[in-house]
């Protein structure tokens, strides 16, 4: 059995957001069952030079959305970065995922092998498709879904492994 970089990149990124879904829904409900106003975690960060927390999430579905589009071969969608609440971040977590699932398989054939450009600062740059999913989507993916949990962590919400994890 040959993997795609469709089964590299499109179920990750799924299982990854489910899970960042469930762990809003337990912040939701931490801070309600504290009464803790939820801005108060939606803005934690773990450094004052680090994002927040909202714009963490927001990262994570623009790498997991732009990663699996540029690898596709096929047009990244632009979200707002407007969500304001955990109801607004499961929101954008649920288009994430449909837009994703959305992408046709077949759009990751022979992919390994496509050049893309990749929007960077100061100028774009151009990576082997293979190359950016290994070593620049999927690593970013993870940096910031990890570290929206870690800010949870350290906030108090009741989060273990497992809930990082999701359902494999």
């Amino acid at each position: 059995m040959s993997l795609s970089l469709y089964d590299l990149s499109v179920p990750v990124f799924v299982q990854s957001l489910e899970a960042l879904a469930a762990v809003l829904k337990k912040a939701a409900t931490h801070a309600e069952t504290r009464k803790i106003d939820p801005q108060i975690l939606l803005s934690a960060r773990l450094y004052p030079d680090m994002f927040a927390f909202t714009r963490q999430v927001q990262l994570a579905s623009d790498f997991a959305k732009g990663g699996a589009a540029r690898v596709a071969g096929v047009e990244v969608p632009s979200y707002a970065d407007t969500e304001s609440s955990f109801d607004d971040l499961d929101a954008r977590i649920n288009k994430t995922i449909s837009f994703i699932t959305s992408i046709p398989k077949e759009k990751f054939i022979g992919a390994e092998s496509r050049d893309i450009t990749v929007p960077m600062r100061p100028e774009p740059r151009i990576f082997n498709a293979l190359v950016y999913l290994r070593h620049g989507a999927l690593p970013n993916f993870f940096f910031h879904t990890t570290t929206a949990y870690d800010i949870l962590r350290h906030n108090g919400v009741e989060l273990a492994k497992r809930d990082f994890l999701g359902v494999y």
